[in-house]
């Protein structure tokens, strides 16, 4: 079995099954679900409308989702200043964390192994066949109309900002951390291999997510 999700940091299996028993509460996963796909801080008050529930059930679970580790915690002003006492005071808020955990029972290490391929790619400059090998990867997945939902079940989490789909993960973010050419020059295949003719995948970084992003053909 293995379980991946976004948290603050890692230290080991015991954490990382920590942060996956976390999620085992219904409410506490609609919170969580709801500010990772945000992108931004949230406030209890929103998360708390979100999940239906109240401000302080909602401030409760929020705060052990982040002892979990999964939530970073920041305070902000949300609103403008009110007079009187305590009218100016940052609010506290909530983002998704930035690094993965993964649980895999018994342990695993791909992401170590896919490292070592990655350099090794590198190293034999064999990098234009893994580019052209991630296309060809990509191409299997197509299913036209539906490469936003493949994107998404493959971890990528699209959105769409204005006339075009970003995507806020990044599924290879700790290889393409130590090989970002080779790394993003292959999910960028990939990613166009899934999209097919559907829309046309571009490298397009931006702070904390993947990056590629696209632009939807006219015909579709």
């Amino acid at each position: 079995m293995a379980l991946g999700l976004v948290g603050r940091h890692t230290s080991g299996m015991t954490d990382d099954l920590a942060a996956v028993a976390a999620l085992h509460d219904p409410v506490r996963r609609v919170l969580y679900d709801y500010v990772a796909a945000q992108g931004r801080a949230v406030g209890r008050n929103e998360a708390a409308e979100q999940a239906g529930i109240s401000r302080t059930l909602a401030a409760f679970h929020l705060d052990k989702l982040a002892e979990a580790g999964l939530l970073e915690v920041d305070f902000m002003r949300l609103t403008e200043a009110r007079p009187g006492p305590g009218g100016g005071r940052p609010a506290k808020v909530y983002r998704r964390g930035t690094i993965a955990r993964t649980v895999t029972l018994p342990h695993r290490d791909y992401e170590q192994l896919a490292a070592l391929l990655a350099e090794a790619v590198h190293d034999t400059a064999a990098d234009d066949r893994a580019v052209a090998a991630a296309g060809v990867a990509g191409a299997r997945l197509h299913e036209p109309g539906a490469w936003l939902a493949t994107l998404r079940a493959r971890g990528y989490e699209p959105y769409v900002d204005g006339a075009r789909v970003r995507l806020r993960n990044c599924p290879f973010r700790q290889v393409a951390q130590a090989q970002p050419l080779l790394v993003c020059s292959m999910n960028l295949a990939l990613c166009q291999g899934i999209a097919g003719g559907d829309a046309t995948a571009e490298l397009d970084p931006r702070p904390d997510e993947c990056c590629v992003s696209f632009s939807k053909n006219k015909s579709h």
